[in-house]
């Protein structure tokens, strides 16, 4: 029995001596706490940002895509339906605050040998290039760092369209 009481004085002693000694301690769990949650908020915000500007990326080319092939099938000739078309992705592609070329980024293809013939489909393809935020100019003359997005549309020429001479 004695030998019992003098294992629970023991650790009665060791467990005493172990709050002693934590209690200098305090408030290093906050400290740790900040610590972490610093080292594991920062790649989650750089992720937020990149899925934001990809989700921009796509709402641009989709938008840019549909309004080019539509202004296309619906110019009266084909070199008004290209600058429309390039005018249109321009404007797509501001709005989501890309600085890209529209003229780069649009190409224009047809189903026929004359664009607007009718019953013929004009296809209309967007490339945007996404570069990933904060990575300085010499990374990425280095290692390319972008995410190319890309959409494409097709739109049907009115059957009943009247054909200029």
């Amino acid at each position: 029995m004695r030998s019992v009481r003098r294992a629970v004085a023991r650790a009665r002693a060791a467990v005493r001596r172990r709050v002693q000694a934590g209690a200098s301690d305090a408030g290093s769990a906050l400290v740790e706490f900040l610590g972490v949650a610093l080292v594991l908020l920062v790649p989650v915000v750089y992720l937020v940002l990149v899925l934001g500007r990809l989700q921009a990326a796509t709402f641009a080319a989709e938008g840019a895509a549909r309004e080019a092939a539509r202004v296309y099938v619906a110019a009266p000739d084909a070199s008004t339906g290209e600058a429309r078309a390039v005018t249109a992705v321009g404007v797509a592609l501001r709005d989501q605050d890309f600085d890209d070329d529209a003229s780069a980024a649009l190409a224009v293809g047809c189903s026929a040998a004359s664009c607007l013939q009718p019953g013929a489909e004009v296809t209309a393809t967007v490339q945007v290039r996404v570069p990933l935020p904060f990575v300085p100019a010499f990374v990425r003359d280095v290692v390319p760092l972008e995410v190319p997005v890309r959409a494409e549309r097709t739109a049907a020429v009115d059957a009943y369209r009247v054909v200029a001479p």
